[in-house]
This record gives C-alpha cells, structure tokens and sequence, in this order.
C-alpha cells in the first residue's frame, strides 16, 4: 500500500541522485593553470573584483617572469666610426634582399630588446638613422646560429672598439616573430596561410643588461631610449614591429634595480 508506494518514490530518487553524481565530469580545468585536472584537485577561481592590485593578487604569479632593468644613468654612452649603410633606399633594399633570396632563400634576421628605467618607468633602446627607428640588429649569415647573430651585431652595432670596454652580452628569451611574406615593408606576426615561402624570418630576443656598461654607437645613428607608453599603438612613427613591443613585453614583471 502506501508503506511499498514510499519506498519505490524513495529509491527512484535515489537512483536519480546517483545518476546525477555520475554525469558530473571527473576532470574539469583548473582556473589558476589552465590545465585539465581531477575535480578534486582543482583550485577555486580567482576573484577577479576590488581594485587592480586586488586583482593582480588573486592571478597567478607563476606565470609571470621577472626581467631586471637598470638606471639608464648607470651606463655610459660613447661613438665610433660610422657604419655604411648598404641601402640608400627602402626601393633598393628590397631588390638586394630578392637577390640574395635567389641565392640563399629566405633571410633570417635577428633583433635586441634592450630595456632600461628612466623616470620610474621602463625605456627600449633604440637606434635612429635620420627620421628611421630601429631595433640592434640584422641578418644572420648562411647557417649562422640566431644567438651567435645577434651577439655578433650587437657587437657592431653597440659594443666600444676597445676589448676592456666590450659587453658580454647575454641573450635571453625569444619574446616575438615576423614574417615578411613578399618583397616589400609589411610583415606580420604571422605567416598568412596562402604563403609558403616567407621572404624573411624576423626574431626578437630580450637583453639581459648588466648593471653598468659602455656603449659605443656608429657615428652616423643615435641610440634613444623610448618609454613604452611612447610605442604603444604607434606604429606610424615606429612601424609595427617596435610598436607592439608593449603586448610582447608584457608577459614580463620588470624589477627596478
């Protein structure tokens, strides 16, 4: 009768209690890593309301790299003898580098990162050439490896003549790549999917910066440091590439020594 009637109602609830515990998925994502983990192990969602810094808190700091960055007034700037540019034209670098692509393919480039503090807030060395920004740099040679490259020009570009004045430059990480898919200006931090062959492989490496060095620059270029609230989103004066140091950088936290 009512008693049986009661007890069926209960162990059909049971039942879909059960049902409703098993279609809970035993691996969900963890929200402080991203990684797929046993429910179990997962660690509650940050709070991600209050103010900046209450927000910053509650993300996970294990994420964030910690990139040292010096006075600009600890080194001391100087000049050498002019470096020829091969280029008169951008018209003209264009027609050599096909030529050289021709020969050698593809031509793989190399850039520095080199990052200063000035005014409590972090500056990018840069080399100017008349009304032209650029980062240190260049070509790597045929089969060169990409740190030997870039040590190599950061020699020509910025290290004194003398061998007791001469950086040590360590190289640190990759922080961005470019693609230049044609014979002309634009590149993009892509490769566009109807390009097969790049016409240049352009990387950017962040400088780890000793506290103190000497800097000696070709007579024909000056060596600026720009702050990064100057080359965000200002790609009409500094081009893409400079102009999107600020996103790149900023999987770093700079520590002011």
């Amino acid at each position: 009768g009512d008693d049986e009637a009661a007890a069926i109602a209960a162990a059909a609830a049971a039942a879909a209690s059960a049902a409703t515990v098993s279609a809970a998925p035993a691996a969900v994502m963890d929200p402080a890593t991203g990684a797929v983990v046993p429910r179990e192990e997962a660690a509650a969602a940050p709070d991600l309301t209050g103010t900046a810094s209450d927000v910053a808190a509650a993300l996970p700091v294990r994420t964030v790299k910690n990139h040292t960055i010096y006075p600009v007034a600890n080194f001391k700037f100087g000049e050498k003898p002019a470096k020829k540019e091969k280029d008169a034209t951008i018209a003209v670098r264009m027609h050599r580098m096909k030529q050289k692509y021709e020969v050698e393919g593809a031509r793989r480039s190399v850039e520095a990162v080199l990052i200063v503090h000035q005014y409590n807030h972090p500056h990018i060395l840069l080399l100017q050439a008349g009304g032209f920004f650029k980062l240190p740099g260049g070509r790597l040679r045929p089969g060169e490896e990409e740190l030997d490259g870039l040590k190599r020009k950061l020699e020509s570009n910025l290290s004194p003549e003398s061998d007791t004045l001469k950086v040590d430059w360590e190289i640190g990480d990759c922080v961005g790549c470019f693609y230049r898919p044609n014979f002309e200006t634009a590149v993009y931090p892509y490769l566009p999917a109807h390009i097969t062959r790049p016409k240049e492989v352009k990387r950017l490496f962040i400088v780890n910066l000793p506290p103190s060095c000497y800097f000696a620059v070709p007579a024909n270029l000056k060596l600026l440091a720009v702050p990064l609230f100057e080359l965000y989103d200002n790609a009409q004066r500094y081009g893409p590439v400079i102009a999107g140091l600020p996103l790149m950088l900023s999987q770093f936290q700079f520590v002011k020594a």
